[in-house]
């Protein structure tokens, strides 16, 4: 047991030491549940920390502001979520998911990593996709990349950056697969927007390949996988042409599309 543990509640975290010593028998049920706000006056603050206020009053603004606009909004999402569509993207903090899309909370489920890479040795990833699939029967993956991506950029530049660099050796080993085409490109720039709709494709295949997205079409179920690029110079996501119901039509569309050159036109693909 760990001696830090002095008392749990199964339906709560667990209380440590640095929190029992500020709750007394009194308030140990209601500590218990909510141990962070009873001990907080409690405990020695160190000056040079700050508690970024800033962003709960953003946070108190923005939930008046959506209760104002939509009264019942948040009692709403208590109720079971029930989202469409599931996005894998990059984690990069110029591209919300939900805003992009124009979707509400609730209405989307969203898995973020560097680059947003599919990786079948990812269980976090996997987990996410199985969840989505099987749970909350979604009917649309989306696997989306954004050019300017700094993950994509420091792969093709072979920068050393440090323990990421081993989740970005899949980037490299797109780019060392298509490096004869890539370096026939007018420039870098090309290259490196190229180089992110490749790395996009070749994750939305990698995705139709999962056991996942087998079992789910083997038993009929309605999906779709897509995978589009986003660019942050004007907001607008682009359609790279893949867009597969059934592992052989994912096949087709990536032999078609990763054959091409820029291909982003903004329009969606036929899904097949």
């Amino acid at each position: 047991m760990n001696p830090l543990v002095l008392g749990s509640n199964p339906s709560g975290p667990t209380i440590l030491a640095s929190q029992r010593r500020c709750i007394d028998r009194r308030s140990l049920r209601h500590a218990t549940r909510y141990p962070l706000l009873d001990c907080h006056a409690g405990l020695q603050v160190d000056k040079n920390v700050k508690g970024l206020p800033e962003l709960f009053s953003n946070n108190r603004r923005w939930a008046a502001t959506m209760e104002s606009r939509q009264p019942g909004f948040f009692s709403g999402l208590t109720a079971q979520q029930a989202p469409r569509y599931l996005w894998i993207g990059c984690s990069d903090s110029r591209v919300p998911a939900n805003e992009i899309v124009g979707l509400a909370p609730g209405e989307l489920f969203v898995h973020r990593n560097v680059a947003n890479l599919v990786l079948h040795t990812d269980f976090s990833c996997l987990s996410v996709l199985q969840y989505a699939i099987d749970v909350l029967k979604v009917e649309h993956v989306m696997v989306v990349g954004h050019y300017g991506c700094g993950g994509v950029q420091a792969a093709w530049e072979e920068r050393q950056l440090g323990l990421v660099d081993n989740w970005l050796q899949s980037v490299r080993d797109v780019a060392h697969l298509y490096r004869d085409p890539l370096r026939q490109l007018a420039d870098d720039s090309a290259r490196l927007d190229r180089l992110c709709e490749l790395n996009v494709l070749v994750q939305a295949r990698r995705l139709c390949r999962s056991t996942v997205v087998q079992q789910a079409w083997d038993r009929g179920q309605h999906l779709v996988v897509h995978a589009w690029v986003y660019r942050l110079t004007d907001g607008l996501l682009r359609d790279l042409g893949f867009c597969a119901a059934s592992l052989v039509t994912a096949e087709e569309h990536y032999a078609r599309a990763a054959g091409f050159g820029t291909i982003g036109t903004g329009d969606a693909g036929t899904c097949g």
